[in-house]
């Protein structure tokens, strides 16, 4: 059931929001302090919460719930409400990740817009949550660089078995996009895909979460694992898994079987297990921070999903996609990219990667004006600015070298960059930087730079040697 929860110590006040919102047709619930509050989400999660900061006679204030439900909950929008209200506390409460913060009084046209605004990201959040939790549908990977040609390999050669799969790679490469990649092209692309994020269970959760619970009130509630039996459970950044989880994730996979919590029955699964980290495992293992056991059990099959900067060659054809699925989802502008656009995005810095990319091109989406071709003037720059005038600030490694040697190393770089982006073709790139290819290639010598595969494909590097 979709229903409001009202937490305020104030009783006119929450009565005043609650008959407020049932006029205009939603269903609420009222809570006076913190005990009141944890007892109405423990007996049912609501929809969205209308949270004051100031709670008299309750052991937590707003902020400690705010934290609480979010930790629990996180997909519960909060609205925060305060007669004290200041900058700080806004601050504070959008920091904790509050949906919005209304200073009382409040404006009952105000209250009912951050409302109904808030009430649409909890249903879009649901609707979001069943499709990452059961999506069998086909997934789109999309290059044509070396690196990724290299990684589609990988991923078909295990499509067909049952093998389980360990992601490794920095965070945003699309880990998650190469297990639904697998999930969708097996055998068990009919069956469910549940996705589960291994930092957010706490091991005393952790039973109710995965293995689902018993009782004679609420009759069975299924676990994920159980979701998942037939398909594939994805445990995401397994090195967060709490120690206390470890251990019991490892009885299940060696099992494949439990019991449900307040149950009797044992329930056995047939599920492939695909997991993802972006930390060195082997080191977590050392420090003490992982179960060897598990770490061999879930790393049968190793595979590299590969940074953005190894496949440079499919920015413009992710950037591309993105742009539709903006247009399509959200109704954003269908823009094309200018060619100097499609340079910057090919040269500047992703530690993001792929994930920071489609965060780029939404909101050079959602910033620009019409339906012009995207700029290379849009996107973010690379060099840092003065906050005066404007102008460019030197790197200490190129600002602190005689000129000579600057542009030698300028020339370094520029062409290594250019080179990689064009996945080490010599005749692209000579072209694009204004040379005939001889002549780069004897610029190249010079500078001691080198083409040659490394990394998965055809790049340009500088041997140890000459570094």
């Amino acid at each position: 059931m979709s229903d409001i929860l009202i937490v305020d110590d104030e009783q006119d006040i929450r009565e005043l929001i609650g008959d407020i919102l049932k006029d205009e047709g939603y269903e609420t619930r009222l809570a006076a302090n913190s005990d009141g509050c944890m007892a109405e989400i423990a007996a049912s999660v609501p929809s969205l919460m209308v949270l004051d900061i100031w709670l008299k006679d309750s052991h937590m204030d707003g902020i400690d719930i705010l934290k609480h439900v979010k930790r629990e909950h996180p997909e519960v929008p909060i609205i925060i409400i305060s007669g004290h209200g200041n900058i700080e506390i806004a601050v504070a409460a959008i920091k904790q990740g509050a949906y919005d913060f209304i200073e009382k009084p409040f404006n009952i046209d105000q209250l009912m817009v951050v409302v109904g605004r808030a009430m649409e990201t909890s249903r879009l959040r649901q609707e979001n949550s069943a499709l990452r939790r059961k999506d069998g549908g086909e997934v789109d990977m999309i290059g044509s660089s070396a690196a990724f040609k290299q990684l589609k390999s990988n991923l078909e050669k295990v499509t067909k078995s049952n093998g389980r799969v360990m992601l490794t790679g920095p965070a945003g490469v699309g880990k998650e996009v190469a297990a639904r990649y697998i999930h969708s092209h097996s055998d068990r692309g009919a069956f469910p895909f549940v996705s589960v994020s291994a930092a957010t269970i706490e091991p005393d959760r952790m039973e109710e979460v995965l293995f689902g619970r018993e009782s004679s009130e609420q009759g069975i509630e299924k676990g994920l694992l159980e979701e998942a039996s037939g398909g594939v459970i994805y445990f995401d950044e397994v090195a967060d898994m709490p120690a206390g989880t470890q251990s019991k994730i490892l009885r299940v996979l060696v099992d494949q079987r439990f019991t449900r919590v307040g149950g009797s029955e044992k329930i056995t699964v047939d599920l492939r297990v695909i997991s993802s980290t972006s930390r060195d495992l082997e080191t977590e293992i050392a420090a003490g921070n992982f179960r060897e056991e598990l770490y061999h059990r879930l790393n049968v099959v190793p595979i590299e999903v590969p940074a953005l900067e190894k496949r440079r060659e499919d920015i413009p054809v992710l950037a591309e996609a993105f742009i539709a699925q903006f247009n399509k989802t959200q109704g954003l502008p269908l823009r094309k990219l200018t060619d100097d656009a499609v340079a910057m995005l090919q040269t500047l810095a992703w530690p993001g990667n792929v994930r920071q990319l489609k965060n780029v091109i939404e909101r050079v989406l959602i910033l620009g004006e019409g339906t012009a071709a995207i700029t290379a003037d849009e996107l973010p720059e690379q060099a840092e600015k003065g906050e005066d005038d404007g102008r460019s600030i030197l790197s200490p490694s190129i600002a602190t070298l005689p000129l000579r040697e600057a542009r030698e190393l300028f020339e370094r770089e520029y062409l290594l960059t250019q080179i990689n982006r064009f996945g080490g073709n010599i005749s692209r790139t000579a072209s694009f930087v204004g040379m005939e290819r001889s002549a780069l290639h004897r610029k190249l010598k010079s500078l001691g730079v080198v083409t040659g595969h490394k990394s998965g494909g055809r790049v340009a590097y500088i041997p140890e040697d000459v570094e």
